[in-house]
């Protein structure tokens, strides 16, 4: 605990003076220690990404099922299965390739230095080269290369929001610390790598590098978590589904054809049949084509995914964690009230920009007609430590020097008043540069001929020194009952959220001016200021919340601040709770998830706080979208279901722990995204339907007619027509099923949903029973004429057509095939006409024949399967009138 340690104890233990290091034990020490780097994962090869597309237990299922069909000697089906895997595998490796290669353009590979005392001279070196024991040199603007003790602060402050979550520059001090086991943000005394350098300047000595920083023990940590996207867990819970039913119902069936008296290579064939039937092959295939499709649309709404399951997984969210800084605010200070002459403006805008109106009441107010309220803006103007400018790279507002003087420079320009001609007018005489211990920064401007002193501090120290109000343009006496009275207004803007400071000024003071001139001041106002909302989170948030997702709000924040905050973003509502860092360390691990039912706000929480909640949320049987854009945020996003990362402001590494990367930092993006997911889950839903019910209807058939003692009704290679031709053509086609209507409405929201539910289960029985009964009847009336071909044919055909129409059923849970408009899928239509004439060319040409054993069917044969086909229509229509009858009465 280096904080606690005064600065000449720390440089004794690192064995370092004065003068820093010399450029022998630098070299000693980089050797010892290592660069200060983090180690940053490699880009994976396209092969390794290739590779990665068979790591899926219905992948080996179907290699299996490949090796045993080559096995019973049709290598024709062996190898089209292998072709439909390595189709799949390279949909799935030009996707993630692509947004691989995305997220490396979003980089910046520019390497940093960092200015260091090395022999008594100040020199450059690079980031990766600073070792422990190095003296760094702290100057504005710069960015911090390593965790470091101060030695010696000048007004130093420092952006600490993507480490901490704090938005606003924290005022650094060279004063040990007497708290131990202090969080970050609470170490004044320490900077960290990778925080940026507000204003001031200082010294500080290196205490850790690389992997041993505050940044690099995240990143260590992120290595350790153990997450997996819902859908990849669905489908690995399909997967052990379909391979018990397998060898359940094959190893009992071997059993039986033998006890009844069939032969082992008969009994071996039936299986082998049985298990083709009951693996959807097409599964894989269709899967990726859905999920591409879904992050091609995504990426349309400025939505990068960096795994394809990744975009599913949001449309399943039940709960989404934002982090507050950059997420829900834009960590742009704002000024929002100013109490000035007994009265409280309101000013409006948006960030830095220096547009806005300040409001009394219910009316915009002209400054001029105003005079305390322009005298106390132009104080604020003087004296604010900070610069204002355009960014025309950025196309945007941006500061440079303190946030808080920055906010006060903005609110001052939008009455017109600018610093640059004040200061021409008024030149400074004089500055006292803010320090941690006095809590105020001081300037004395010579205006009219007279040196004037301001401060701009904390509002009790402001208070404690001034002696006097400004009222009615003049010095009044300050009487106890006015004091009394102006710290319950800091009070309640306070609790409003707001980040209160205070201005106080003295006129005719010395021009070498002392903090001992710090007293006898003429207090003036106050200034109420917020981090901004970000434009889009009340729209986002209302949508969300329709949608029946639940939003919380995760901040380093203290817990009233915290509070307001997510009140004016529309996150916390009356009778909701807020958790804190010190709340969540006084529960077990098995306690919290039963405190998280009505708590939307997280306040004071560090990175071990993030973690603990979303393994909190997820034991209570949430699906768990993060949003976030600092380091501090990236264990938080690797361990959700789905981690979200800001693309613009967000930093590299939580970019590489995230899942998906917003690229324009749209808030709203996200409640698209949940939309897009819902429309691939409900379109997932479909595909699984219709593939399972026709590969449960040919298992019931091939069951059914072992038990009835038939011949086998459907040979090995005709399932496999029937599972990669025509369902090939029909699950692709039924993939591109437009989007269903009020998506985002609350009936899709709710805890975690399953592929393959009790609807769907009933569902598919009652579609495989038809299939199975009219094919059996049509097979045995074939089989007793004694054409065992024709009835092969007619088997093979049955189920096919069966097929056709069933496609058009699993368009829908609950509306009628005939209200729904065809055109809506020309995808759907065109493929039914192939999959005709592809059924069509397997009965009448020989080609076709000699592969999957079939002879010609005449007019009579086709009249008598397609009205037994079409009654897995009637069955499936019937079961939706009474399922609409049922969600509504009246119907």
């Amino acid at each position: 605990m280096w904080y606690t340690h005064t600065a000449l104890a720390v440089r004794k233990q690192l064995q370092t003076s004065e003068q820093g290091l010399s450029a022998h034990e630098a070299a000693v020490r980089l050797a010892k220690y290592g660069p200060n780097v983090l180690p940053e994962a490699g880009r994976a090869s396209y092969l390794v990404i290739f590779l990665e597309q068979f790591k899926s237990p219905l992948i080996y299922l179907l290699l299996g099922a490949s090796v045993i069909v080559f096995a019973v000697g049709e290598p024709v089906d062996s190898a089209i299965i292998v072709a439909l895997l390595l189709f799949n595998a390279a949909v799935g490796t030009v996707q993630e390739g692509r947004a691989q290669n995305t997220l490396l353009a979003l980089k910046k590979f520019v390497e940093t230095t960092a200015t260091v005392l090395r022999e008594g001279k100040e020199i450059e070196v690079v980031d990766r080269a600073v070792v422990p024991g190095d003296l760094v040199v702290l100057e504005e603007g710069e960015k911090v290369p390593a965790d470091a003790r101060i030695v010696m602060a000048r007004n130093l402050q420092i952006d600490e929001a993507s480490l901490t979550g704090e938005s606003g520059a924290v005022h650094k001090t060279d004063r040990p610390l007497a708290a131990k086991n202090a969080p970050l943000a609470e170490q004044k005394n320490m900077v960290f790598k990778g925080t940026h350098i507000v204003s001031g300047s200082g010294l500080a000595v290196v205490v850790a590098v690389g992997l041993e920083t505050a940044i690099g023990k995240i990143a260590k940590k992120i290595a350790t978590i153990d997450s997996e996207i819902p859908l990849k867990t669905d489908i690995r819970r399909l997967s052990r589904v379909v391979i018990a039913s397998v060898l359940l119902l094959s190893t009992a069936l071997f059993v039986y054809g033998i006890v009844v008296g069939h032969t082992a290579k008969e009994m071996f064939v039936t299986v082998v049949s049985l298990s083709v039937s009951l693996v959807p092959e097409g599964l894989p295939i269709v899967m990726t084509l859905v999920l591409a499709t879904g992050v091609w649309r995504m990426s349309g709404r400025n939505a990068l995914v960096k795994r394809l399951q990744a975009v599913e997984a949001l449309g399943q969210a039940s709960v989404i964690a934002v982090d507050k800084t950059g997420t829900v605010t834009k960590n742009e200070l704002v000024v929002q009230k100013i109490w000035v002459a007994d009265e409280l403006f309101t000013v409006s805008g948006v960030g830095y920009e220096p547009t806005g109106n300040v409001s009394l009441g219910k009316g915009v107010v002209d400054a001029e007609r105003h005079p305390a309220l322009k005298y106390v803006l132009k104080a604020a103007a003087l004296c604010a430590h900070a610069r204002l400018f355009f960014s025309k790279e950025k196309g945007q507002w941006r500061i440079a020097g303190d946030p808080t003087e920055a906010a006060l420079l903005v609110a001052a320009q939008k009455v017109g008043l600018h610093k640059e001609a004040l200061v021409q007018e008024n030149p400074l005489v004089a500055e006292i540069p803010f320090d941690n211990k006095c809590k105020y920064h001081a300037t004395v401007h010579n205006i009219a001929g007279t040196p004037q002193l301001t401060i701009i501090g904390a509002p009790e120290v402001t208070l404690q020194h001034s002696t006097a109000i400004w009222q009615n343009d003049s010095s009044r006496p300050l009487s106890a009952k006015k004091r009394k009275e102006l710290e319950e207004v800091f009070v309640h803007m306070s609790e409003e959220g707001l980040r209160v400071v205070a201005l106080a000024v003295r006129a005719k003071v010395p021009s070498d001016v002392t903090h001992e001139s710090i007293q006898k001041l003429t207090f003036v106002g106050f200034f109420g200021l917020k981090d901004a909302l970000r434009p889009e989170v009340h729209g986002a948030l209302a949508r969300a919340r329709s949608a029946g997702v639940r939003v919380v709000m995760i901040t380093g924040d203290h817990a009233v601040t915290a509070r307001a905050i997510a009140r004016d973003a529309g996150i916390y509502r009356s009778g909701e709770r807020v958790l804190t860092g010190a709340d969540i360390d006084a529960l077990a691990d098995t306690e919290l998830p039963n405190h998280l039912g009505l708590v939307s706000v997280f306040a004071r929480v560090t990175p071990e706080h993030k973690l603990r909640i979303i393994r909190a949320y997820k034991e209570r049987g949430e699906v768990v979208a993060m949003t976030g854009d600092g380091v501090n945020d990236a264990p938080s996003l690797v361990a959700a279901d789905l981690g979200v990362a800001m693309g613009g402001i967000g930093t590299e590494v939580a970019k590489e722990a995230a899942d998906m990367v917003l690229l324009d930092d749209n808030f709203g993006s996200i409640v698209s995204a949940i939309e897009e997911g819902r429309s691939i889950y409900q379109t997932m839903k479909k595909v699984i339907l219709y593939l399972f019910s026709t590969g449960v209807g040919e298992a019931l058939t091939i069951t059914v007619a072992l038990i009835a003692g038939l011949p086998l009704p459907v040979l090995a290679v005709q399932i496999i027509w029937l599972n990669f031709v025509t369902d090939g053509f029909l699950d692709v086609s039924l993939a591109m099923e437009p989007k269903e209507k009020n998506l985002l409405s609350s009936r899709f929201g709710g805890r975690k949903r399953m592929m393959i539910d009790g609807l769907s289960i009933r569902r598919m029985i009652l579609m495989a029973t038809p299939m199975m009964a009219g094919t059996l009847v049509l097979f045995s009336h074939f089989v007793t004429a004694g054409d065992m071909a024709k009835a092969l044919t007619v088997s093979l055909t049955t189920l096919a057509v069966f097929q056709w129409f069933n496609v058009w059923n699993c368009r829908s849970e609950t509306e009628s095939v005939f209200r729904m408009n065809p055109l809506n899928n020309p995808f759907l239509l065109g493929a039914t006409a192939v999959i005709i004439s592809l059924q069509v060319a397997a009965v009448y040409t020989p080609f076709l024949q000699s592969i999957l054993h079939t002879v010609p069917l005449g007019f009579f044969e086709w009249m008598m399967i397609i009205p037994v086909a079409f009654s897995v229509v009637v069955v499936e229509e019937a079961r939706k009138f009474l399922h609409r009858r049922s969600l509504n009465p009246a119907f």
